[in-house]
Parts: C-alpha cells; sequence; structure tokens
C-alpha cells in the first residue's frame, strides 16, 4: 500500500499539485478498510508540506483526512494531541485553515483530554502573521 503511495507521491512532485485524478487515487489508497491509519495520515502530512500549488480540493481532502484519523474512536487524547501539535506548528505558525479544522475537530469529537484543551487554546489566540513594509 506504501508503494502505491510513494509511486503516487512521486507523480504529484512532478507536477506541484494534485490534480482531480490524484486526488482520487489519494482518497482510494489512505482509506484503508474505511479507515485512515497512522502511516497514511504521516504520509499525508508530509505530502501537504511538499506540493507547491495547494488547490482547495487538495486542502480539503487533506483535512477531512487528518480529522478522519483523528476521531476514529470519538475522542481526541495525550498522544493524538501531541500528533496534532506537530503537524500543526512544523511551520512555525498557525493559519485561519488550521484554527478552522481545530474547531471543527472540537466540535466534532465526544470528547477532548486536557493536553487538546491546552492545544486549541494556545492556536486560537496565536498572534497573526507580521506584515512589514517595504
Amino acid at each position: 500500500m506504501m508503494t502505491d503511495l510513494r509511486q503516487l507521491e512521486q507523480k504529484i512532485m512532478a507536477n506541484g499539485k494534485v490534480d482531480s485524478h490524484e486526488l482520487e487515487l489519494l482518497r482510494e489508497k489512505l482509506y484503508t478498510d474505511g479507515k485512515v491509519y497512522r502511516r497514511e495520515a504521516d504520509f499525508l502530512v508530509e505530502l501537504h508540506k511538499r506540493v507547491q500549488h495547494m488547490t482547495p480540493a487538495f486542502e480539503h481532502l487533506f483535512y477531512q483526512t487528518i480529522k478522519s484519523h483523528i476521531l476514529t474512536h470519538g475522542k481526541i487524547d495525550a498522544e493524538e494531541t501531541t500528533w496534532l501539535r506537530r503537524m500543526l506548528f512544523a511551520d512555525g505558525k498557525i493559519d485561519d485553515n488550521e484554527r478552522k479544522f481545530l474547531h471543527e475537530l472540537k466540535g466534532e469529537a465526544k470528547q477532548v483530554g486536557p493536553e487538546f484543551e491546552a492545544l486549541f487554546k494556545e492556536c486560537m489566540k496565536a498572534p497573526p502573521p507580521q506584515h512589514t513594509c517595504g
């Protein structure tokens, strides 16, 4: 399965974006048995970081897939929160899409641990990006 994903990754990196055909293949390969496992979620996070031309469709697939992975058991525990923190802060900042994603996670989870609550509060009060003139 990971071999198929790696081949797909090479095609995506070659053209710098995820087209509709590749989007369908990704969806098919990521949802094994209707679930998204950690290896596939890790793969998607790495791919998301490397895609040069982000399309709204790929953004949507990314956040929906990660949400599906995190909410497999309905609750967000300490281990999942640590994983989310690494994913969200990989670029050193929190953007509006990531804040929206956290709101959705919080709203859809049956239960969240104190670690997730702390991450949520931290991300919601994150300062806006600094703009420089010139």
